[in-house]
């Protein structure tokens, strides 16, 4: 039974573990360690899960969802063929997929799983991320944050000496922050800072809304496919501008052809906005690290960090180039699977030491005085405070002959109880007498698990504690087995392997892209593919593969070539001599 490290991500999801002395990204059934946090309703009522489930973003946008991991802890619900889930369920199902690949990939049950999630996650929404493994069949008792264990593999893999560092993750969907202080073999997280609705999704919606803007196009009056299409095509410039000076984008809606030249210069502009969110994240992390003194080095972890228009903001802002880690997609996954080796007490990683802080600050309502109306937060633990914390106060009666006091307990940064997140309440009973003769002590403590245990103890010696532990999460036995069996329910797709789904819904996706003749060579693609997937012809799709990936990929370079290039244009005969090499090559 094995414990594995999970990367739960906005985009992409990886598994990994820790065995033989070594961390191991584990690969899906695809041979990639990526998984796209992709989830896809089939029209027989099956899921796909990963890169299939991504292409169809573009061909079934009705029945498909991404980027959910943002709703994590809400109560939205997603529509997708036909159903409705929660952000947990469709977060479950991407689970499950990853749990799936780990078995068959290590040939052992997996008992436990370690998760990371965006350090600037509240209470609800690690809570939502609990709930989501445990709808998966998976116990998750320690959540780590992202980049914490970024921090973790980097001081591992690169031995460097000690030495302060800003380790920036920002992903598709949430942005944070830590410094990290390493010291020998301890790596302290000292400060974190954090936006869990900031990421790379937000420069496609910038692209996007210019596109619309320079064309006199409403986004929201595009059909569901045009739209799906148009950020995919953004996704794909802004990724293109780190080695090319300009990438275009087209849209072709009835009879009319719209599309945008987008240029480094362009993007950066459209970026701003974006960077001076990033900007003042930053700020709020320098100011609150417990130690002053020079950062020694800026490490960029997730996908968006290693885009070019972002490296160089940083370089103005900090006066020099930041490094993208090795690996920048995996180094949380391979920081996980760190975790969980400690977790299983892996003999050669008992010397390493890892602390980490509280990203939000808790404490309780109270009262100024007696007519006071507008309770406000008294914080016990500060955010930024190193995990373990404990610290207790003393609260006084406010009434004359008041027999008990109740404690509202939350998490959050703002001045009024009611702009926090509630997380739960405790009550004491005092005996009556004069206000402020009675009292009660309140004493918080928040361990290294994120778990929060609240006591209090009145002058009149009645006791009471708990642990703050979120009423989303544990379900009665009843919903949980509801849930848990709603999610079983779920098949996910098993018409061919992963590999053979992928390539037709790819050729689906450009056939929306596409027209005319570059259209009818998508369709006549599908019709093969399709047939030889719904006869259960293995031998024919391991014949045919290659060559219908390779048209494919000449489809793809079409779709995404720039009108004005002079390279694009073919004349009759050379477009002709494509389509029927293509045709000729196809086996069956």
């Amino acid at each position: 039974m094995a414990i594995i490290g999970i990367d739960l991500g906005t985009t992409n999801s990886l598994a990994c573990i820790y065995r033989n002395g070594k961390v191991e990204l584990i690969p899906n059934e695809l041979g990639e360690y990526k998984t796209s946090s992709a989830v896809s309703v089939l029209e027989n009522g099956a899921v796909l899960v990963g890169a299939a489930a991504k292409e169809r973003l573009v061909s079934h946008p009705e029945s498909t969802a991404a980027s959910f991991k943002i709703w994590m802890g809400t109560e939205k619900t997603l529509a997708l063929g036909g159903r409705r889930f929660k952000p947990e369920e469709l977060s479950a199902l991407v689970l499950r997929q990853l749990l799936e690949d780990a078995r068959r990939y290590l040939g052992e049950l997996v008992e436990e799983a370690v998760i990371s999630v965006p350090a600037y996650f509240n209470d609800d929404q690690r809570c939502a991320t609990k709930l989501a493994a445990q709808l998966a069949g998976l116990t998750v008792k320690r959540l780590i944050n992202e980049p914490s264990a970024a921090a973790l593999y980097h001081r591992y893999s690169t031995q460097s000496g000690d030495c302060q560092l800003m380790i920036v993750d920002f992903g598709g969907g949430t942005l944070d922050v830590s410094i990290v202080e390493c010291f020998e073999n301890i790596i302290e997280i000292t400060a974190i800072a954090g936006d869990n609705r900031l990421g790379g999704d937000d420069i496609d919606r910038a692209i996007v809304a210019h596109f619309c803007k320079e064309n006199g196009l409403t986004e929201e009056k595009l059909e569901p496919s045009l739209r799906a299409s148009l950020y995919h095509q953004a996704e794909m410039a802004k990724i293109a501008l780190s080695s090319a000076p300009a990438a275009s984008l087209s849209l072709q809606q009835g009879e009319e052809q719209y599309s945008l030249v987008l240029t480094c210069d362009l993007l950066r502009q459209l970026c701003g906005p974006v960077f001076q969110k990033v900007r003042a994240v930053i700020g709020r992390a320098m100011k609150d690290r417990e130690r002053a003194g020079r950062i020694n080095d800026v490490i960029l972890v997730g996908g968006s960090a290693q885009l070019a228009v972002f490296g160089d903001f940083l370089e103005e802002l900090f006066g020099r180039r930041p490094h993208v880690a090795a690996g920048p997609d995996e180094i949380v996954a391979l920081g996980v699977g760190l975790c969980a080796g400690i977790k299983e007490r892996a003999e050669d990683l008992q010397d390493l030491v890892m602390t980490d802080v509280c990203p939000f600050s808790l404490g309780v309502s109270t009262y100024s005085y007696a007519g006071d109306r507008r309770p406000h937060m008294a914080v016990l633990i500060p955010r930024s405070s190193m995990l373990p914390a404990s610290h207790q106060e003393r609260f006084y009666t406010l009434h004359d002959n008041q027999t008990g006091l109740r404690f509202e307990i939350y998490q959050g940064e703002g001045y009024f109880a009611s702009e926090n997140l509630k997380l739960g309440e405790l009550e004491v009973r005092v005996p009556p007498g004069p206000a402020g003769e009675q009292s009660a002590l309140v004493t918080f403590t928040y361990d290294i698990d994120g778990i929060l245990h609240v006591s209090a103890k009145s002058s009149g010696g009645d006791y009471r504690d708990r642990l703050i532990l979120n009423p989303n999460l544990h379900l009665t036995q009843e919903e949980q087995d509801r849930a848990m069996e709603r999610i079983q329910e779920i098949q996910l797709a098993a018409q061919g392997s992963q590999r053979d789904q992928l390539l037709l819904e790819r050729a689906l996706r450009l056939y929306t892209q596409l027209l005319g003749r570059e259209r009818d060579m998508a369709a006549r693609l599908i019709c093969i593919w399709k047939d030889l997937m719904e006869r259960g012809d293995r031998i024919g799709r391991e014949k045919n593969y290659t060559q219908i990936k390779e048209q494919l990929d000449y489809l793809e370079a079409r779709s995404q070539a720039d009108p004005w290039d002079e390279d694009f244009w073919f004349d009759e005969a050379e477009e002709d001599g494509a389509e029927d090499e293509a045709e000729d090559e196809t086996e069956d």
